[in-house]
């Protein structure tokens, strides 16, 4: 079973989403929501939905500024980034369900699982970070990205994203990824970029009261296994699987990667 479609949020902001399922019972499979990373939009999870689909219906949506989501000009907060999933669950009718982010999408998880944690069952933060500063840097991608776009920053952001091993071995994989990166909004991608550089989840990560998964990847240089650390440390009970891979581990391992997310989710 597979249903797309657009939600409108709170702001306005038109939000894609796309739901996958088993084809006999979907309605009662539990949904699992997957949120993208800076810079990519919801098919980057394209190697996780046919392990999950059999189990869960599969929510993907383009978070604002990417994909086929609206990309308001201005700035966005990681409030703003969590109300918009809550608000497309309310449109979908859809009152709990388990989280999965990656990177950005990990950081807009952390603020649910502190803000929303009624609205959730489990909670997995794959390659990602309670702070990633400093403010500056972010400050100086936004006025470049406003300016010249994204292409001339692409081949750095593959390197960060992909070991030169993997970068190798696949060209076809990495292409589509590259391609998409290409295609973001230099205004959505400013926009989430100051949603991180203005993030500090720290004070607040202890709160969180979810089963939670933290994935890392152990030559991942944008979040290294040390931010994923902080975030086992500080959320109770937490689990920590670290895989041999860069930045979008999902892509890079995917096996391994759904391996974990299936042993947890289950």
């Amino acid at each position: 079973m597979i249903e797309t479609g657009m939600a409108t949020v709170g702001d306005g902001c038109a939000i894609a989403w796309r739901m996958d399922g088993p084809e006999d019972g979907a309605g009662d499979a539990p949904v699992v929501i997957l949120s993208n990373s800076l810079g990519t939009a919801m098919d980057m999870w394209s190697a996780q939905v046919a392990a999950l689909a059999a189990r869960f219906r599969v929510l993907r949506y383009d978070t604002r500024g990417h994909g086929r989501s609206d990309a308001p000009a201005g700035a966005y907060g990681l409030d703003r980034l969590g109300r918009d999933v809550l608000d497309l669950m309310d449109a979908l009718g859809i009152a709990r369900a388990h989280f999965c982010g990656l990177s950005l999408g990990g950081m807009t998880g952390q603020w649910l699982g502190v803000h929303a944690p009624d609205r959730f069952d489990r909670l997995v933060l794959a390659n990602t970070a309670a702070c990633m500063g400093p403010p500056s840097g972010w400050q100086s991608r936004i006025a470049s990205v406003l300016e010249n776009g994204l292409a001339g920053m692409t081949s750095a952001i593959l390197e960060r994203w992909f070991t030169p091993e993997f970068r190798a071995a696949a060209p076809d994989g990495i292409a589509p990824v590259r391609e998409g990166l290409l295609a973001t909004s230099p205004a959505g991608y400013a926009g989430c970029c100051a949603a991180i550089r203005d993030m500090d989840m720290r004070p607040v990560i202890g709160l969180i009261d979810l089963p939670t998964l933290v994935i890392a990847g152990a030559r991942d240089p944008a979040t290294p296994p040390a931010d994923a650390e902080v975030l086992a440390a500080r959320i109770a009970g937490s689990q920590l699987v670290t895989l041999d891979a860069a930045h979008l581990s999902n892509i890079e391992q995917p096996a391994a990667f759904n391996a974990a997310l299936l042993d947890f989710l289950s």
